[in-house]
């Protein structure tokens, strides 16, 4: 399973986990037609931990379609513990959109399946309702 070397809790700021997201989606090998952006949505502050979230939204835009119809996200979570020693990693999982299903780089393969079958699964909806 491929995966990066996360940052400890106590070097975490929202830019590097930005980074190392980019860095680890990097790994996945997907077809370069493949576009995403990536922002940060928010931070919580809990008790135990805070977590930082971000969503990543793909599309493969095309001369003849450069604005998709349809795209998919990728959200992603990294927590930062307040209790556990500040020298260890953050702790990081991703969701894909629809999914309940949490991902941990490392334990799972990313799979372009996923994006294409939200992707075509959205197309035929739009498809269903303007007929």
């Amino acid at each position: 399973m491929k995966n990066i070397e996360w940052t400890s809790c106590k070097e975490f700021t929202i830019d590097l986990g930005k980074e190392q997201i980019e860095k680890y989606i990097n790994m996945w090998g997907l077809d370069p037609s493949w576009l995403y952006s990536l922002v940060f949505l928010e931070e919580k502050d809990l008790e135990f931990h805070k977590q930082y979230h971000y969503r990543t939204l793909w599309s493969i835009p095309t001369p003849q379609t450069p604005i998709p119809k349809a795209t998919a996200c990728v959200y992603f979570v990294i927590t930062v513990s307040k209790i556990k020693p500040q020298s260890l990693p953050v702790e990081v999982y991703y969701v894909v959109e629809a999914c309940r299903l949490r991902h941990r780089p490392g334990k799972t393969s990313f799979r372009e399946k996923w994006l294409k079958d939200i992707i075509e699964s959205k197309t035929l909806l739009q498809e269903t309702i303007n007929f």
